[in-house]
């Protein structure tokens, strides 16, 4: 379970590794099974969320593997059937798929995972919080896969809250949990602005912002690009309008857009020949997209999870980049959270923003500046519930793995295992994440496997979610 900052290079760390290794296994492992020449017969297994994301990884995958024996191959909803099963039937070692493509692949027998070495689930926070979970758990338990410990499984993300880790710890044997950078946080490449602005005002001050941009020569080119996050997808194609009417160049993708649109909108943003995107949460999440040079909160997301993985569209791979906000009474729930995650990334806090967090988290318990918000998740949720000692008792068999970038951590030497970690003094181990209660998800109901209508429920890790589909 591997936790490291957006643009950090997390899809290098699960793909070399998986090529290393099937390169690595003799031709009588890596030979497919002679049963049926129809049926693909991987070796290994990346799940992602979305469609976007799953092309990502298929073709930074390809790059990695480029003139070896591994051959990779990708299968999401909202494309040909027929094309993708014809690909898988050529053979293929690495497999990138969404869930919903995955099994009804598998229920038509045009793919085995009884060969499954390495199964990946990238942005695994997102897939098991937004209702993949039931899929998920049918691929890796009812379908053909080897089982926990037979396998290595690898969970990535930038984010991963204690209610979800107890979830992702369902899937994992003896792991360990391995953390690099300010977990859950942003890096300080990215300057992140908040402005105070009504609903009202939002679309002239958006105006101003982007006709300042374009007198400084920072808009309308491949070296400049603005995405622009809402929260609706109606909201995103009534913008998407409202700006071109203006006289921007403007795209927008969301869930509701058939596939076809939407890989047409990315290219023309990728390549700069349209440099504004409007998006919903549907691209919030792993994309990495060369020269976004600003990324624009229309409208704030619920959660603070969401808000860390929407701004890290920018200022990555060691470049800089800007982040502006548009914050208003609605948001002050997320006020808190905003605050400190700017402290931490050396931002300078508007004064307006920093009385709004104590108001809204003060509530009659005392000062918020002495208090901390649990969020993220960026140490092992197992070790608040053994101990709050900084040890580990040699007999638990538990393994912890943290490497911090920040001051004011401690060092700790795992007596049964020798593995050593970095424990920070400032850990998130409360159990109220609150951000999770109300998420507003903007997905394809393709992608989330038909659920299309509001989905609660509660597991007996003690998560609660009840997510809202539009």
């Amino acid at each position: 379970m591997a936790c490291a900052q957006t643009g950090s290079g997390k899809t290098a760390a699960f793909c070399l590794p998986m090529v290393f290794g099937i390169m690595r296994d003799d031709g009588a492992k890596r030979e497919k099974h002679p049963s049926s020449r129809r049926t693909a017969f991987p070796s290994g297994l990346v799940l992602s969320p979305t469609r976007e994301l799953a092309c990502q990884i298929y073709e930074e995958a390809k790059k990695f593997a480029y003139q070896t024996v591994v051959k990779v191959a990708v299968a999401y909803g909202g494309a040909p059937f027929g094309q993708q099963a014809r690909t898988l039937e050529k053979g293929v070692d690495i497999l990138v798929a969404t869930p919903g493509r995955l099994v009804d692949m598998i229920e038509r027998d045009k793919v085995s995972l009884r060969k499954i070495r390495y199964f990946t689930m990238d942005e695994a926070d997102r897939m098991l919080d937004m209702g993949f979970e039931p899929q998920i758990r049918k691929i890796v338990e009812r379908m053909d896969m080897p089982p926990s410990g037979a396998r290595q499984t690898m969970l990535f993300s930038a984010t991963f809250p204690d209610d979800i880790q107890r979830l992702a710890s369902d899937f994992l044997s003896d792991y360990i949990f391995l953390a690099v950078g300010r977990v859950g946080s942003s890096t300080d490449l990215i300057a992140q602005k908040v402005e105070f602005v009504d609903d009202r005002n939002k679309r002239s001050y958006l105006l101003d912002l982007l006709r300042s941009q374009a007198k400084n020569g920072c808009l309308g080119s491949k070296q400049a690009l603005t995405l622009v996050f809402v929260e609706t997808k109606r909201g995103a194609d009534a913008l998407e309008n409202w700006l071109s009417r203006t006289g921007f160049r403007a795209t927008a993708i969301h869930g509701d857009k058939v596939q076809m649109e939407r890989e047409r909108a990315l290219r023309s943003f990728r390549s700069g020949v349209i440099p504004i995107m409007v998006a919903t949460d549907v691209a919030s999440r792993g994309l990495d997209i060369p020269h976004v040079a600003h990324v624009i909160n229309y409208d704030l997301p619920k959660s603070i999870d969401d808000y860390v993985h929407r701004i890290g569209r920018t200022g990555r791979a060691g470049n800089s980049g800007l982040a502006t906000a548009f914050f208003n009474g609605k948001n002050s729930s997320l006020a808190t959270a905003l605050v400190q995650l700017m402290q931490e990334a050396n931002q300078q806090v508007p004064s307006w923003l920093s009385e709004c967090a104590e108001q809204s988290f003060n509530g009659g318990h005392g000062p918020a500046r002495n208090r901390r918000v649990s969020r993220f998740g960026g140490n092992d949720f197992r070790r608040g519930a053994r101990s709050s000692h900084r040890g580990y008792s040699s007999s638990s068999g538990y393994r912890d793995v943290h490497v911090y970038g920040s001051s004011g951590n401690c060092y700790a030497d795992h007596p049964s295992t020798g593995v050593h970690g970095y424990a920070a003094a400032d850990s998130y181990l409360s159990a109220s994440h609150g951000y999770y209660n109300a998420a507003n998800n903007n997905s394809h109901a393709d992608e989330l496997g038909g659920y299309g209508t509001s989905r609660g429920y509660g597991t007996s890790h003690g998560s609660v979610v009840a997510s809202s589909w539009e």
